[in-house]
């Protein structure tokens, strides 16, 4: 190692957990049944977090716990290690050291070059060498993908923007793959029914099963002793369905099934990407319900890459966007908040799935911008969004399908960034606040400060307009400045 490095200097002393260990504990990657090691640990502050939450880790630092055992793990955690390492060939060493540790999951993250900006320093092999001494290499993310491919021989998944999943088994990681893609499970009402209240507590899970895979469970998919229960109770599973059944409506589970449908072909298109796995690598519930569904793995497999290639074509995805149920359409993208994504038509799920799949989850992106004239996906975080009656944009992370890039805009600085207008748009028809919402929208319609629309699209431009119309917004309702004069929206 060059004397010039001062890797000692790199460890951070953290007040929260790290962005690679929120994001796995996030995605449901972490309990307190699993191991966990960390591979690089600093100071170990990640170790306390884990602890405070439940979850037994220990760790590993060269400097902070040089005699520490390196220990097999469940889930390996190496975050933001190679990327201070000046040295090529030991940073593939390391990698390849806790990928033979991880028994289920390697948690890989690195900096990428939107982190180095304001980073003053000096050339350094393919980093540079910053003012404290330390090494930083940044990464673009896909470069990053890209070389844990090729050191380890395996396809990680993309977590986050810098962060990447390599799993064991594949089943665990078409696991991870069906649970990420958004799931829409329609609202269930029901009816009064003597046998049902009676046996309610009992009888939920298998709602609440059914609402997921659209299908009966099989005995081997329920815990022993309710399916026992169930049998003993009711003479069978499918006289226990029965049940449900009588005290739901038909219609409902129509539109459970196709939610179902629709989930199952965008993850299996988005599937394709790396390498599509074999029927017998799939969890077995997955592989039921792609049965249940289409018959078949291969006829499910030909239906989803007729979608996927479709995704291509930019007259299709315009017509998608056109008649989508959900989102706020312009010349150029349909914009939808993240809590209606699940709701738009299966063409533009995979669309969306396409940027996720190359960038993972974008922190913070409650918007999503699906472009119509061109493969590109952008996720835009509005932090105050459901707080404030018009967000402004803090950050946009673009995703070029055709590039094969993902880039960062920060308008975190910016004294009049983009803001939003009608933000019942954005949303579902069963959102809790669209109709509030709504009738602010009108209200401003009403007081005409939608007349000019290329005035208003920033913070800016939006004050001025207030302030010309002598209004101002409370909370979620148009008020008049002068004090004699009533609120305006109602």
């Amino acid at each position: 190692m060059s004397t010039a490095v001062a890797r000692h200097r790199t460890a951070l002393t953290r007040n929260s957990l790290s962005r690679p260990l929120t994001q796995a504990l996030t995605d449901q990657l972490l309990d307190p049944a699993r191991s966990v090691f960390d591979y690089g640990c600093g100071r170990g502050d990640d170790l306390r977090h884990l602890a405070a939450v439940g979850i037994a880790a220990s760790g590993w630092d060269p400097t902070h716990r040089p005699l520490a055992a390196r220990q097999c793990a469940d889930v390996v955690n190496l975050g933001y290690v190679v990327n201070v390492i000046e040295d090529p060939a030991e940073r593939g060493d390391v990698l390849r050291q806790a990928w033979t540790l991880a028994q289920r999951l390697l948690v890989v993250a690195a900096r990428l070059t939107w982190d180095a900006r304001e980073l003053a320093g000096r050339p350094l092999g393919d980093g540079i060498l910053t003012r404290t001494g330390t090494f930083q290499k940044f990464y673009q993310h896909t470069e990053l993908a890209t070389w844990i491919e090729q050191t380890l021989g395996e396809v990680p998944l993309a977590a986050a923007p810098g962060i990447f999943y390599v799993f064991r088994d594949p089943a665990d990681a078409q696991q991870f793959l069906a649970n990420r893609v958004s799931a829409y499970r329609p609202r269930i009402r029901i009816d009064p029914h003597a046998v049902y209240d009676a046996h309610r507590d009992l009888l939920t899970p298998l709602v609440d099963f059914l609402s997921d895979h659209a299908r009966p469970p099989r005995d081997d998919e329920l815990p022993a002793d309710m399916s026992a229960r169930l049998r003993e109770v009711f003479g069978s599973l499918g006289r226990a369905c029965q049940i449900i059944r009588q005290v739901t409506e038909d219609a409902h589970w129509e539109q459970v099934t196709a939610a179902r449908r629709a989930d199952l072909l965008v993850y299996v298109g988005l599937s394709r990407f790396g390498r599509r796995p074999r029927i017998s690598q799939l969890p077995l519930s997955l592989a039921r319900d792609i049965k249940a569904q289409f018959g078949g793995y291969q006829a499910a497999c030909a239906k989803a890459d007729r979608l996927l290639f479709a995704t291509g074509n930019t007259d299709l995805i315009d017509l998608a966007a056109c008649s989508s149920p959900v989102g706020k359409l312009t010349p150029s993208a349909l914009y939808v908040h993240r809590s209606a994504l699940a709701q738009l038509p299966p063409l533009l799920r995979l669309y969306e799935g396409c940027a996720q799949a190359l960038a993972g989850t974008v922190e913070g992106a409650n918007i999503i911008k699906l472009s119509v004239t061109g493969p590109q996906v952008s996720y835009l975080a509005y932090p105050s969004f459901d707080r404030d009656a018009h967000p402004t944009l803090s950050a946009a992370v673009t995703v070029s399908l055709s590039k094969l890039t993902v880039a960062l805009r920060d308008y975190g600085r910016s004294d009049s960034p983009p803001l939003l207008h009608r933000k019942e748009e954005f949303v579902g028809a069963d959102h809790p606040r669209r109709a509030l919402w709504e009738r602010l929208t009108r209200a401003e319609i009403r007081a005409g400060l939608y007349e000019h629309p290329e005035q208003i699209g920033t913070l800016r431009g939006w004050q001025e307009t207030l302030a010309a119309a002598d209004v101002k917004v409370r909370g979620h309702r148009l008020a008049r400045n002068r004090p004699t004069l009533t609120d305006q929206s109602h």
